[in-house]
């Protein structure tokens, strides 16, 4: 295992794609955003033919540089992916790299009055602005779309929400079943709110007055934070936390809010869009460490009481926890490039 990077058989553009529903979004994030799509080997050669397109989405704190993070004895997947045309094991398909960076370290892949509009920006905005410049087969059937972690929660909404855009996904340990994967951590993060006097503003400016992660609770209350942004915002843009931060207790109604974005409690109202999808690919770690392999199994069984057929879904548990995963990723870009070629 090479320890630095490989060359590619086929290649990655990078681009900056000018976003105008992402200006003067409400935390001032760049609407200036990194774009990289991969093309694979010949695409060069046969100008006439057209390919199917799978986007790729990031987990939480997730950013477009950090595809090419190199661990020991692991390739990143933008090699792996490239191997999977490279050796025959797909048809030839474009990948297309997309970032939702926020502030608060992600976006989840909605629109949202705290955060702002990234999941029109990645529909309405990455979507036709790929197509244009890109030979692709520009129809849902041939268009997929593929994360893991917060990036498998918005591969699974999104063709629930835009079935028109996309035709299949695949979900690795995918955020599902909130009162597994979440509520669990909400007593965690009373706790560490102690030392700020139960205000997470307090742990904000102290967060960004310091080098990041110095402190155990950071990646925690980061998530909670940011999540919060994403799904409990009021109509001002003030995030409101699902739970009283002193004593822990929920607060229904926001608390609601966030059940409305479970893609389990998601798939009785858009069974239809979930009929019409031709590839599901659903994974976890049987040890995943936010039960997101109950959310997986929750999800399958959801997808079955929607009405899709078996055969259009994937489903498997491994052994794994939440972490190291990565090499499971082109495994379902194969699967999912065979069905939408």
């Amino acid at each position: 295992m090479l320890p630095w990077s490989a060359k590619l058989a086929g290649r990655i553009d990078e681009h900056v794609i000018t976003s105008e529903l992402l200006r003067d979004n409400p935390l001032g994030d760049p609407n200036d955003r990194p774009l990289w799509v991969y093309v694979p080997p010949g695409y060069d050669d046969e100008p006439d033919r057209r390919y199917p397109a799978v986007y790729v989405i990031q987990g939480y704190t997730g950013h477009l540089a950090m595809w090419r993070n190199r661990g020991p004895y692991r390739q990143p997947f933008p090699e792996t992916a490239d191997a999977v045309f490279a050796n025959g094991e797909a048809p030839p398909s474009i990948v297309v790299y997309v970032d939702a960076w926020t502030a608060y370290g992600g976006s989840q892949f909605v629109d949202s009055r705290g955060t702002g509009r990234y999941h029109s920006y990645l529909c309405d905005e990455v979507v036709p602005w790929v197509d244009e410049r890109y030979r692709t087969m520009a129809a849902a059937g041939h268009r997929a779309i593929m994360g893991k972690s917060s990036g498998g929660f918005g591969a699974m909404i999104t063709p629930m929400l835009r079935p028109d855009l996309f035709g299949a996904l695949a979900t690795h340990a995918g955020d599902a079943l909130y009162e597994n994967c979440y509520i669990p951590g909400f007593g965690t993060a009373v706790r560490q709110l102690r030392d700020y006097d139960s205000d997470i503003w307090q742990w904000w400016d102290d967060f960004r007055s310091r080098p990041s992660f110095t402190k155990e609770a950071d990646q925690h209350l980061l998530m909670l934070l940011g999540v919060s942004a994403c799904f409990s915002a009021r109509e001002d843009g003030t995030v409101e936390l699902p739970f009283d931060p002193r004593t822990g207790m929920l607060r229904p109604d926001v608390w609601q809010q966030w059940l409305d974005w479970d893609p389990v409690r998601m798939a009785p109202k858009y069974a239809a869009a979930l009929r019409s999808l031709r590839a599901i690919w659903i994974d976890a770690g049987t040890r995943d460490d936010y039960f997101l392999d109950l959310g997986a199994e929750a999800f399958r069984a959801a997808l079955h009481e929607a009405g899709v057929a078996g055969d259009v879904i994937s489903f498997e548990l491994f052994d794994a926890t939440h972490a190291g995963i990565d090499y499971r990723y082109p495994l379902s870009l194969a699967w999912l490039c065979q069905r939408i070629a």
